[in-house]
């Protein structure tokens, strides 16, 4: 069968589309600028001197195209450019807009999506690297140059406006020039909240004002909420107490950390954003803390499960004590060990049976084996509670006085730990805040955890712990009380959850933490990762206390105790 002749000739098709180096030479034509016109009272040209300068200039712009049309087919020029790099691709890209239109594209701005607390990852490549977050969406993207997934994204949702997570630039794409309105300054608060050195003074002179998010909440800066992904609740109890230690807040606060490790910097931006009284949502995301901690850790913390608080806040203050410069050998080498590292004297003895011994475990001074010891973390011991109530049902809820077993470093009770008899006593000097684990938890023969309810009561206010203390004129004068204060206090709480297992039922950790406002103010404020509320400073040895964060008051005169 014959095929069916074109009705038009392929040559003289009009529709045909020009060749890729003509439509170029097109548009480096268009770009040449048209020659200037002759003036009108300007006599004709004849000579060949003027004919010669003519062809001369037409020349010279011919060969300026013809060079930039070589060059562009070469693969050399701004084309090229990786996707990675930060700089635009395109040498017309302007680098600043016209005085009109300084202000485009910013009432596309939405505040309430912004949520820059969660780890600066790109949501296309997943890179760290030169990240950008939409203002209008608040995704993450790397990159603003072209065939970057910040710029297709301006081309093909229409959001135009970005800001670099690490200079708090922000950028308006495709176009690419740098926006410098003052009207953008309370986001880059946001993305990295800075403080003045009277600033950070002024929350230990006064009470902490309220402020209002973007929902028109109030909130107190210093005593907001924090996110619980899924299971890290016991990192962010940690968290909240430690943000309200005074010394190691205002260093967080205050100190440039860009040299130091990323847990160090991650920790410093997470207190800083507590603290923010400029923030759009009154509640925090420990999010990059937890994945920078979840690395460093071998995954050993993380947020999917829960850990004890205790081993994180070991863990935890460890390594910011290394990240922060400190060395494994020499004591207090750095902040965290000058707030809270003491030292104890601990006396072992070797328990035997002798047949002319009354009391096997007397101690003995000439077998009595002497040492000083650091210590940042002091365990106190729960004495066993009871197994039956008694006649008037009293003991349902066996109660202890912190007193009682602060006795176990008072250097004459004796405990006993495999085969060895110790004694503990404190030393001079003490650090300026101590920090206490009430040991709950106990391993049964089953190696299951098994917790003991017993409540410690105590008194927030004028803790003397010098009869703990062995005497030292030379560091304290003898007989003068040395008082601490409670600053902070994780409690524990266990929820019965039905469980499908043989044993019907389960209990689920609750830590809640509570903290107490600065200044003169007596007031305490109780934090369950978004849930916050103040609590009666007599209801907080009503709860299973499990770690305590005491503040040293400072003293005045001869060594005597700043009175209340």
């Amino acid at each position: 069968m014959a095929k069916r002749p074109a009705e038009e000739a392929l040559e003289i098709t009009s529709g045909s589309p020009a060749s890729k180096k003509a439509r170029l030479q097109d548009a480096l034509d268009y770009d040449l600028p048209p020659p200037p016109p002759p003036p009108v009272d300007a006599a004709p040209v004849t000579n060949g001197h003027a004919h010669g300068n003519a062809a001369a200039e037409v020349a010279s712009l011919a060969g300026a195209s013809a060079g930039r049309q070589a060059e562009l087919e070469k693969g050399d020029g701004p084309d090229e450019e990786d996707d990675e790099y930060d700089e635009p691709a395109v040498g017309s890209r302007r680098t600043a807009p016209d005085e009109r239109y300084s202000d485009l594209y910013l009432d596309t701005i939405s505040r309430k999506n912004m949520d820059f607390d969660f780890e600066k990852l790109c949501s296309v490549t997943l890179s760290n690297i030169n990240v950008y977050a939409c203002l209008v969406c608040g995704k993450y993207y790397s990159g603003r140059g072209p065939k970057t997934p910040a710029y297709f994204h301006a081309l093909e949702v229409g959001h135009h406006v970005y800001i670099n997570m690490e200079t708090k630039k922000v950028y308006v794409l495709p176009e690419g020039y740098e926006v410098k309105s003052k009207s953008l300054d309370d986001i880059k608060v946001v993305v990295d909240p800075r403080f003045t050195p009277e600033e950070v003074k002024a929350l230990a002179r006064k009470e902490e004002k309220d402020a209002w998010d973007l929902w028109g909440k109030k909130y107190t800066p210093g005593f907001v909420g924090m996110n619980n992904i899924k299971a890290n609740d016991y990192l962010n109890v940690v968290v909240q107490a430690l943000a309200h230690v005074a010394p190691l807040r205002n260093f967080f606060m205050l100190e440039d950390l860009a040299s130091k490790p990323q847990l160090a910097q991650r920790f410093s931006v997470l207190v800083r954003k507590i603290w923010n009284p400029k923030a759009f949502k009154s509640h925090v995301s420990p999010h990059e803390l937890i994945q920078e901690v979840s690395l460093r850790s071998s995954k050993k913390f993380l947020l999917t499960e829960q850990a004890d608080p205790v081993e994180f806040l070991s863990w935890f203050l460890n390594h910011l004590h290394l990240s922060l410069g400190g060395s494994k050998t020499k004591p207090k080498s750095s902040l965290i060990q000058k707030i809270f590292q003491g030292s104890l004297r601990v006396e072992s003895q070797t328990i035997t049976a002798r047949a002319d011994a009354g009391d096997r475990l007397r101690f003995e001074d000439a077998a009595i084996k002497s040492q000083s010891s650091p210590f940042m973390i002091l365990t106190l011991d729960l004495p066993p509670a009871p197994l039956f109530q008694d006649d008037a049902a009293k003991n349902i809820i066996p109660q202890v006085p912190l007193t009682t077993i602060l006795q176990k470093y008072n250097g004459v009770t004796g405990q006993e730990k495999m085969n060895t008899r110790m004694r503990y006593r404190l030393l001079h000097p003490l650090p300026p805040y101590l920090i206490m684990h009430i040991k709950r938890f106990q391993p049964n023969k089953f190696l299951q955890s098994q917790r003991n309810p017993t409540i410690v009561t105590f008194n927030p206010r004028a803790l003397d712990v010098s009869p703990y203390v062995e005497p030292n004129p030379q560091a304290h004068p003898t007989g003068e009380p040395i008082v601490y204060d409670l600053v902070a206090n994780i409690t524990y709480e266990g929820v019965k959850v039905r469980d499908d297992s043989v044993e019907g039922e389960a209990e689920r950790k609750v830590w809640k933490v509570q903290v107490k406002e600065g200044g003169e103010s007596q007031q305490w404020w109780e934090m369950q990762d978004l849930y916050v509320d103040k609590v009666n400073a007599d209801l907080l040895s009503t709860k299973e206390s499990y770690i305590m964060i005491w503040e040293r008051r400072k003293t005045g005169g001869k060594g005597k105790a700043r009175a209340a």
